[in-house]
């Protein structure tokens, strides 16, 4: 509770308003009355605060709180903790393949997030590149077609989501 009030007093000092798209917003909630599906949002990164704002508006819109993907970059410790109290999964330093330990162990952890239907978002670049796909999201698009793949869901449903900016915080 107290991260989510955190959250909105943030969000609160850096916007002075967020406009939802209604057409967006129908085809994400037709999505998410699919059952027993898990949803896999697909977005562009624009700033670092598309994983909070985003979602704080999937959840202010009944979705629940989705598990947000972040590569190995530059985070602070202090912040990183804040963003995974929030919801967000950080790749470990260093991991470009699947192998070893932390490989298994994030492998795992997604295909439980799937199979619990817990929503995932993963960012495909990161800021502040465009119309490139970033390792990062190679990796967890990577994890999300393997647990498909050996059956660990049957099925994702992957739902694009876009966010937009007048002026980037």
């Amino acid at each position: 509770r107290l991260c989510s009030w955190a959250l909105l007093k943030l969000l609160n000092l850096l916007f002075l308003s967020v406009q939802l798209h209604r057409g967006q917003l129908r085809m994400v909630l037709r999505a998410a009355a699919t059952p027993d599906v898990p949803l896999v949002f697909l977005s562009t990164h624009k700033s670092h605060l598309d994983g909070p704002l985003l979602s704080f508006l999937l959840f202010s819109q009944g979705l629940g709180v989705p598990r947000v993907t972040a590569g190995d970059s530059t985070w602070s410790p202090r912040l990183q903790a804040f963003l995974s109290r929030l919801g967000g999964i950080f790749l470990p330093s260093g991991m470009e393949r699947d192998e070893g330990l932390p490989g298994a162990v994030v492998a795992a952890y997604v295909e439980e997030v799937l199979r619990s239907r817990q929503p995932l978002l993963i960012f495909l670049e990161e800021p502040p590149v465009a119309l490139r796909l970033s390792a990062a999201a190679r990796r967890w698009l990577a994890l999300v077609y393997r647990a498909v793949r050996c059956g660990a869901v049957p099925d994702v449903l992957v739902v694009p989501v876009g966010i937009t900016y007048d002026t980037f915080p």
